[in-house]
């Protein structure tokens, strides 16, 4: 497994992230404390998962509840004041069974919180970080001015924002915008939600940006064994792959 520095949180992350905010739909022999475990033990250390699914926290916590120290977890609020942020935040403590969040992220496609605001959640997100109750903290959006905004601010940390395959030219400005800023990467949708099945074509686009940590929503064993080889595998990116993947735009785009 390779890792990579994930901006400026310092966080050395496994550059494949498991997205667990499906675990719910995890069952049998692909229960979720199976997935988990087995994703932790093929190297994995980063686990991103949400408030708005909060029995998904709940099994994630319950996976990694003795390995907690050795993992980054990442979950979301989308709070619409301070007091709702904090309560937020608590919950997802309770149900993640930890003392802190490792990156707690803001997920807004309407505004961006900025200091001074009347709603407090900047502030109250730096005093969140202050106090140690999280470690770092960022955005998560699907709204392109507001994802540069956030960049570009220097304010926050971290960017997750759709990227994969099917995603327009514009996406690689972002990408360079977190470079320069020194924020972190995170791929939202690498399989463009839901649009695409070729997971070769999906892995090996994505490889190709080394500052990108892809999300991959995992609900089965099947599914993490196949990120799990093309990590180990990548797919070659030859001129065939190229007229691939341009075949898969055209026909999105």
């Amino acid at each position: 497994m390779d890792y990579i520095r994930l901006g400026k949180t310092n966080l050395l992350i496994s550059r494949v992230a498991f997205g667990a905010m499906r675990l719910t739909d995890a069952s049998g022999d692909d229960n979720a404390a199976v997935l988990v475990r087995k994703a932790y033990e093929a190297g994995i250390n980063f686990f991103d998962t949400s408030s708005k699914y909060p029995l998904s926290e709940k099994l994630l916590g319950d996976a990694l509840y003795d390995i907690r120290n050795n993992v980054f977890l990442s979950t979301t609020t989308s709070a619409k004041g301070w007091g709702e942020l904090s309560r937020d935040l608590e919950e997802s403590l309770m149900t993640l069974h930890t003392d802190s969040i490792d990156l707690y992220q803001f997920e807004t496609d309407s505004f961006l919180p900025l200091p001074g605001q009347d709603n407090k959640i900047y502030e109250t997100l730096c005093e969140l970080k202050k106090s140690g109750k999280i470690k770092h903290f960022g955005i998560v959006t699907t709204d392109y001015e507001i994802a540069k905004q956030a960049i570009t601010s220097n304010l926050y940390e971290t960017i997750q924002y759709p990227f994969s395959v099917v995603s327009g030219e514009d996406v690689n400005l972002l990408i360079n915008l977190c470079e320069e800023h020194d924020v972190g990467f995170i791929a939202m949708q690498p399989l463009g939600g839901g649009l695409l099945e070729n997971i070769p074509i999906a892995y090996g686009f994505l490889n190709q940006y080394e500052s990108v940590v892809p999300i991959w929503g995992i609900q089965t064993l099947e599914e993490l064994n196949q990120i799990l080889y093309f990590r180990e595998h990548p797919p070659v990116i030859d001129d065939n792959f190229h007229k691939d993947v341009e075949k898969i735009r055209t026909f999105f785009n």
